[in-house]
């Protein structure tokens, strides 16, 4: 019998989605095949402190340095599976650690995390290479409110995620509160054109030859547009894969710039690409590096809608990991 990778699941973070991460996490824990993978779970606070084990109490302040009845130091691991969602998680601060452990990993590098995780660089890097992205106009702390596109628009923090800090404003007053929300959360903010159209999320799976899922079509349910409640309440939103409306052309061009998307901005592993279909045009509206990851969450439904079941998903994204980390090991410094 071949020996078990050991992998170690983090989970938590400094993030409001701090809840969110520690759902995936669970859901990843339950589905890992323990024939094959001797896991760690690996718990970091609100407040940043890491907890490495489950449940021995035991802290480190930093990735390498091992805690005492902890099983091991993360470095010790082979795999490692952030799960973690918005900042200090997805914006690549954790990876650079992962990259200076010498650790495969799950998903996005350095660059390609930091880059998606921020809304306006990301909008600049696919508008100028030809990809189409909503319009939008950047504001910084002390600007005043700005929106040349007429109402209804979006207001968003640049660099948070789960529609955090968002609001969807009608007029004037609309517009100065959101910004004054949104920059509670972020000192770089979005002012972004409504886009009426169908709202889509594809799956992206694999390294340098990536494929897309289906795209699913989503519903929110009783709200006027996808905001926290939608995503994370019971009975929010409907996923309809393939989308109802949509033809085969237009599904085939939305996996087409998912994929070309997730290419340009140097992801690997895995990601969830957020458009919209307007008028038969595919619009970019975000990546996120690492999606909710439930079994229940877009990004596995979206799989299984595809063929590729939980569990199976799970260990590709496991074998993308070491090949990326094997293959970049034989790079020159």
């Amino acid at each position: 019998m071949s020996r078990r990778l050991r992998v170690a699941v983090l989970a938590g973070g400094r993030s409001s989605e701090h809840e969110i991460s520690l759902a995936s996490a669970r859901s990843v824990l339950e589905s890992l095949d323990p024939e094959r993978y001797d896991v760690v779970a690996v718990a970091i606070g609100r407040d940043g402190r890491w907890e490495l084990g489950s449940g021995g109490g035991s802290v480190a302040e930093t990735l390498p340095v091992p805690a005492e009845n902890a099983p091991a130091a993360l470095g010790a691991v082979d795999v490692v599976l952030p799960i973690l969602h918005g900042p200090y998680g997805e914006d690549g601060t954790v990876q650079g650690l992962l990259e200076l452990a010498d650790v495969a990993y799950i998903g996005a590098g350095v660059a390609g995390s930091a880059l998606c995780m921020d809304k306006d660089r990301f909008e600049r890097v696919l508008r100028e290479s030809g990809i189409p992205v909503a319009r939008s106009v950047t504001l910084r702390s002390g600007d005043e409110p700005e929106n040349p596109f007429g109402y209804p628009v979006f207001v968003k923090p640049a660099r948070l995620g789960s529609s955090v800090g968002i609001t969807k404003a009608h007029n004037d007053t609309e517009l100065r509160i959101g910004v004054e929300l949104a920059f509670v959360h972020d000192e770089k903010i979005l002012v972004e054109e409504f886009l009426d159209g169908t709202e889509v999320e594809v799956g992206v799976l694999g390294n340098r030859h990536p494929i897309a899922s289906l795209p699913g079509e989503i519903v929110p349910l009783g709200h006027e547009w996808y905001d926290y409640s939608s995503k994370y309440d019971e009975g929010g939103m409907k996923l309809v894969v393939p989308p109802d409306g949509l033809s085969e052309e237009t599904i085939a061009r939305v996996q087409e710039v998912a994929v070309d998307a997730f290419r340009l901005t140097e992801c690997e592993g895995m990601a969830r690409v957020d458009c919209f279909v307007v008028d038969g045009d595919v619009v970019v509206n975000e990546l996120n590096t690492i999606p909710g990851f439930t079994s229940t969450s877009v990004y596995a439904k979206l799989f299984e809608a595809s063929g590729v079941p939980y569990e199976a998903l799970l260990q590709r994204l496991i074998e993308l990991a070491v090949e990326r980390h094997e293959r970049r090991s034989k790079l020159r410094y």
